[in-house]
């Protein structure tokens, strides 16, 4: 509906004068991104079920893993959490020390997968491109849409008022030209605002601000950074571009084009394929012996290859990766002779792999990759092999099957009967895997 109006409007803008035409054809892009998405979504659940329920926006609370598990980390705070100076990403027995009173909420990923699908369906209403960044974030593309919304920034606290008073959370939203600058435009002051950075803005409001708040600067590359004396987006700007190259490589040229608010990313409501897929499982214990390592490893090999299929692909390398008590990260990698979709295959590899890393010491993660995803399917199986893997093949799609039918739970291996290790672990947590296939 939204793109047979906009494609109408492009027929009334040329009929329409020179003068109209040139102020309807900057690029204005919007990204909206979220408040406190877990917990705010967590609020408007408590609250749609008793309206007299706690708002736990208003008290220090967080969205927290599990302690037991050692799953224990920050997912989302409230504004009052904040205050104490909790983060997203810190550990929960960190986060109780700076707030004594804090309540820590466990996540409820169905909950979130239905408030993300309202707030991409209210999005879709008004733009005739939306691309969704993540769970809580979007990009909207609203190039020419003045005629039907008005002028751009007041049509974005239109919008978000509208979000909040109709799905019942905040949102920030940022406005611009390009991605980047929208982007950055919505984190500044939270929550419940609306910011512009147009490329005329860059100098007042983007170089001021400490290099470590420019998208694509991680840790790394800030102390890299701040080696050369570059502390600010502005000098960063105004740093050579040889000289960034030569110390960062490509990197260097990408965040120099950032830093003055060059982006030629093009905004599509089309998902990009997955060009690997890997699940990893932070453990409630030290795995301190092979057999229960390789337990775990095979349920990862379960859950990553289901994906793989899903998908429609076939993949030709493997990878694992090893954290010990110590968070000393080791990884070993390799190149199959053919491409598979196997989960024995990716298991056969991943245990050599293991084998190959691991020097008896307790692990505390382990991760399963693949990569060099790929629609393409070869062989280079001898001729016993490849009747070998074709039949599993053909059964991992049988039971695949089952399993969207009638739950993940509805076949597996022997092995994991009565076994502390979930015969599908890692990455998204059962529940959240189990909301998205329902998507």
């Amino acid at each position: 509906m939204i793109k047979n109006v906009f494609y109408e409007l492009q027929n009334i803008k040329c009929d329409s004068g020179k003068e109209e035409v040139d102020s309807m054809s900057k690029t204005i892009i919007y990204h909206i991104d979220v408040n406190s998405a877990f917990l705010s979504w967590q609020a408007c659940q408590d609250l749609s079920i008793d309206e007299k329920a706690l708002d736990i926006r208003t008290i220090p609370a967080v969205i927290g893993g599990n302690e037991q598990e050692r799953h224990g980390i920050v997912l989302a705070k409230s504004i009052p959490a904040k205050a104490y100076q909790i983060r997203t990403g810190e550990p929960l027995v960190n986060a109780r020390k700076k707030c004594p009173n804090l309540k820590v909420i466990p996540p409820d990923f169905s909950v979130y997968v239905e408030y993300s699908k309202a707030f991409i369906a209210l999005l879709q209403k008004h733009s005739p491109v939306v691309e969704q960044y993540s769970i809580d974030e979007a990009f909207c593309d609203m190039t020419g849409m003045e005629i039907l919304h008005g002028n751009p920034v007041d049509f974005a606290n239109t919008l978000r008022n509208e979000i909040r008073d109709t799905l019942g959370f905040t949102v920030n939203i940022g406005v611009s030209t390009n991605k980047l600058l929208a982007k950055m435009a919505s984190d500044f002051t939270k929550p419940d605002k609306v910011h512009t950075l147009f490329p005329e803005e860059v100098e007042k409001k983007l170089w001021p601000l400490p290099i470590e708040e420019l998208f694509y600067v991680g840790k790394s590359t800030s102390k890299k950074l701040h080696l050369l004396g570059i502390k600010t987006i502005g000098e960063l700007a105004h740093t050579d571009r040889t000289l960034l190259k030569s110390e960062l490589k490509k990197h260097g040229e990408v965040i120099h084009d950032y830093a003055n608010g060059i982006d030629n990313g093009v905004l599509t409501d089309h998902t990009e394929p997955n060009k690997g897929y890997g699940n990893s499982i932070t453990t409630h214990y030290d795995v301190t012996d092979r057999d229960t390592a390789l337990k775990i490893i095979l349920s990862l090999c379960e859950t990553v290859g289901a994906r793989i299929r899903a998908d429609g692909v076939y993949i030709s390398v493997v990878s694992v990766t090893l954290v010990d008590c110590e968070f000393h990260h080791v990884s070993r990698q390799m190149t199959l002779p053919s491409t598979t979709n196997v989960t024995e295959r990716i298991y056969e590899a991943a245990v050599s792999l293991f084998d190959e890393a691991w020097h008896k010491v307790p692990l505390r993660l382990l991760g399963v990759s693949t990569s060099h995803a790929s629609p393409d399917k070869y062989e280079q199986y001898n001729l016993f092999d490849m009747e070998k893997y074709e039949k599993l093949s053909n059964l991992n799609t049988a039971i695949d099957s089952i399993r969207s039918r009638y739950g993940e739970d509805s076949v597996k291996r022997a092995c994991f009967l009565n076994s502390e290790t979930d015969h599908m672990s890692g990455g998204l947590q059962k529940a959240k895997r189990n909301s998205e296939n329902k998507v």
